[in-house]
Order: structure tokens, then sequence, then C-alpha cells
């Protein structure tokens, strides 16, 4: 399925009072629809790409299910239909409620529609802090996030993608992926490194969105220590780390970068 879609633009010129047409090109934009059991779980607008990986990245970083071993079957269909089946020893309505309210829609700028208080989640959800287990260079962390404008290729030709991607503890490329929503390029990477039973808890997320407290939320569940990124953290991501013990870090461009929390992972 293409992931960029061809279309012809009128540019105007202010300056030079020119008007001409042009073509241009945009992210596309498609219904993930995830069925628990034959059950409607979420419906994901993403970019079509990695499909696979984005349901079982969001089951995961979701809290529904804990390993890839709880799957029984997954299958994409027709029209964007992803079945997942789990086995029976899994207890879905429970891990369900636990994590996040059911069937809802998952829009590609902001989330989840649905709301619960950031404090009272985590407590909810009983993330330990995660130990203090291997250190990172700082230099390390600018290279990951530099490589993200070479691996952005739909980015560089509409501008309109996140794009994320994940690293290992001696800075080895494992995973990236790019999606309209800055949730969904998260999930895709956790669910591909699952797929390959990576250990998480000793990989780091170089991302191109904002580091808000859902985002943090979702390394704390997958035991990822360090969350790095080339723009902003909110007030609920700084929140969550320093709830779950993980190391934040924004605006890592050029020669520096800001370490929000347990700046004693990154060595200079």
């Amino acid at each position: 399925m293409n992931t960029v879609r061809e279309v012809k633009i009128f540019r105007v010129d202010v300056k030079a009072q020119r008007l001409e047409q042009r073509t241009d090109y945009l992210a596309e934009e498609t219904p993930l629809h995830i069925f628990l059991n034959q059950i409607h779980y979420a419906t994901i607008l993403c970019l079509p790409t990695l499909l696979k990986e984005l349901a079982i990245g969001n089951l995961l970083s979701e809290g529904v299910i804990q390993t890839t071993k709880e799957i029984q079957e997954i299958r994409l269909e027709q029209g964007g239909k992803c079945e997942v089946r789990l086995k029976s020893s899994v207890d879905v309505e429970r891990r369900i409620s636990i994590s996040r309210p059911f069937a809802r829609l998952v829009v590609s700028a902001c989330g989840s529609p649905d709301y619960w208080p950031l404090s009272k989640l985590v407590d909810r959800l009983e993330l330990t802090k995660l130990p203090m287990s291997w250190q990172l260079r700082a230099e390390a962390i600018l290279e990951s996030v530099r490589q993200l404008n070479n691996l952005a290729e739909t980015f560089r030709k509409t501008g309109g993608v996140h794009v994320a991607a994940l690293y290992s503890a001696d800075s080895e490329l494992l995973t990236y992926a790019e999606d309209v929503g800055r949730h969904n390029a998260v999930d895709k990477i956790i669910g591909a490194a699952a797929l390959k039973n990576t250990e998480l808890s000793m990989c780091f997320i170089a991302t191109s969105g904002r580091l808000t407290g859902d985002i943090v939320v979702k390394a704390a569940r997958m035991r990822i220590p360090i969350l790095a990124s080339m723009t902003a953290a909110i007030s609920s991501g700084l929140e969550a780390a320093q709830r779950t013990g993980i190391t934040l870090v924004s605006f890592a461009r050029g020669n520096r970068l800001n370490i929000l929390t347990y700046p004693e992972r990154i060595i200079r």
C-alpha cells in the first residue's frame, strides 16, 4: 500500500506576486481496526506500514498483553482489519480494564480521547521504577537523533509524519518506523522489537515527537530506561518520567541536549 499521495497544489509567492501549479506529496492515513478474540478493541489512524508490528506494539505498550507468547494468532485482512486471537489463559477483559477503556478511537494527532489522571494511572499500573543498570554517552543520543533525518524518507517527502527508532545500549540501530502519529511510530518499533525477542531494558528510544506522559508510560511499561527527542517535553512527560525512573532527554539537537530526569544515566 502506498504511503504517499501525489497531489496538485497552487503555490503562492507573495513577494514575487506569482501563482504557480506544482506537484506535492501528502502522507497517507488509513484506519487499522484491531479485534481481540473477535471483539473490537481499537481503531488506529496510521500510515499503512508495519501494521502487524503496530498492533502488537500497541497491545504491549498499553498493557493488554505482556509478551508476544500470549498471542495465539494474528492476521491482517482486507479493509484494514487486524484479527488478534489471544491464548485462553489471558483474561482479556481484565487486562483492558486495567489499562484503558474499551473500543476507543485512537487518532493520529494526540492519541486516545479518553482521560485518566496521570498520577492515578501510574499508580494503577503498578509501574516500579527502572533500575540504573547501564549508562549512555551523550554523544550517542545526539547521533541517534541526527540519524532520524536520514531514516525518515516519508517525512522528507511530505513533512507530515513522525519517526521513532530503537537503539541498543551499544548505539546499534535495531528498528525504526514512521507514522502520522507519534504514538504509532513508537508502538511500531516496540512491536518490531518484540517480534525479534529484543531485550528492551537494554535499549533506548530516539523520536521526533513531543515527550508526553502517554509516550513515557509506553516506554515504562516496556522497561525502556532512556527516551530522547529532538523536540520538547511537556509537564505530563516530566511527571511520568519522575515516577517511573525514566531518563527523559529533550531538544537533542546539534551539540546540546536537555536532561530532565535521572541524569546519572548519561555520561559526557
